[in-house]
């Protein structure tokens, strides 16, 4: 939330990145998730479009190349943006995820706010999955409040931390 505990979230920067470093969830088989609020944190469900993509490589050898997901997709929805694959976050102690989440002029109150975010994780199949999201709030109202979760159950561990860029 803009103002609480040293963050910024508003036009002191154009362009903020939060980066998730070893999220482990505390049970197998979880999203870890997004949204953002325009209200400072009194609620979260701005709407969403968004398009998802992923690869994977399991420890046999498979892999998958680049596909399309349509299911994990957003459009104008008021949900939560998942940032991992299904609900498949191992919480094995060599399970986790990483990676980073930007959002463009987030303070602005005349354009839609953009994201782009990459992450990667190991699935609770044993197998490691990079996912490629893109999409925008579809608002003009300001985001200064951003809240991450997992879908079921808590973070257990990691670290997220955000910079903005000038």
């Amino acid at each position: 939330v803009d103002g609480s505990s040293d963050v910024v979230l508003d036009n002191t920067y154009p362009i903020y990145v939060f980066k998730f470093i070893n999220i482990h969830p505390a049970s197998d088989g979880n999203r870890f998730l997004f949204q953002g609020s325009t209200n400072t944190g009194s609620s979260y469900g701005v709407t969403i479009t968004s398009t998802f993509f992923k690869a994977f490589h399991n420890e046999a050898g498979s892999s998958s190349g680049v596909s399309y997901d349509g299911n994990n997709d957003l459009a104008q929805s008021t949900s939560f943006q998942q940032l991992n694959l299904d609900a498949d976050l191992g919480a094995d102690n060599d399970q986790s995820l990483s990676g980073t989440l930007q959002i463009f002029n987030p303070s602005s109150t005349t354009f839609v706010k953009h994201f782009i975010a990459t992450t990667n994780f190991n699935h609770s199949g044993n197998y490691t999955v990079q996912c490629f999201i893109a999409g925008y709030f579809n608002t003009t109202s300001a985001i200064d409040a951003m809240q991450f979760k997992m879908n079921s159950g808590n973070i257990d561990a990691g670290k997220i931390k955000l910079y903005g860029i000038k």
